[in-house]
Parts: C-alpha cells; structure tokens; sequence
C-alpha cells in the first residue's frame, strides 16, 4: 500500500522511510498538501557490480580515439551562431 507523508516527515524520518522503501513499501511526498514525487524501491539487478561492468568492458574491442573524435565532428556542428 502507497503512503502519502509530507515533506517535513520525509526530512525528520528519513532514515526510517528509507528502511520502509529497502523493504518494498512505496511513499508519496506531498508539498502543501500537493503530491509531487515517489519514493519506491528499485528494481532488482538494475546495478552491475563493478567487477562485472569491468569484465564486460575487457572484452570490447580496442577504441581508436583519432577515429572516434574524427567521427563525432563530423556528426557534432560546433558553430554557436549559425548565419542562416
């Protein structure tokens, strides 16, 4: 169940909240009475460790900087004004 708490709540309880949300409870903050943002948990596995992001990056072919940054100014205009 979403639980609606207002600002001044979610600055006192932070810590408590924060341990609701770990938990799977979901919380709407309002402002003035006014909702304006959600707090719930994230999906799980959205994060890689950082041994595997690294394992995963070894395994990329070797990058050619001169070609790369050749390729981005071609795509990239980098005129501020345009006398159009």
């Amino acid at each position: 169940m979403t639980r609606v708490i207002n600002q001044r709540e979610l600055r006192n309880e932070s810590g408590a909240i924060l341990r609701a949300v770990a938990a799977g409870e979901t919380f709407i903050v309002a402002n003035n009475g006014t909702p304006v943002a959600e707090l719930r948990p994230l999906p799980r596995g959205m994060f890689v460790k950082k041994d595997e992001a690294l394992r995963g990056a070894r395994r990329l072919p070797a990058m050619d900087y001169a070609t790369l940054r050749a390729e981005l100014d071609a795509l990239v205009d980098q005129d501020v004004l345009r006398d159009e």
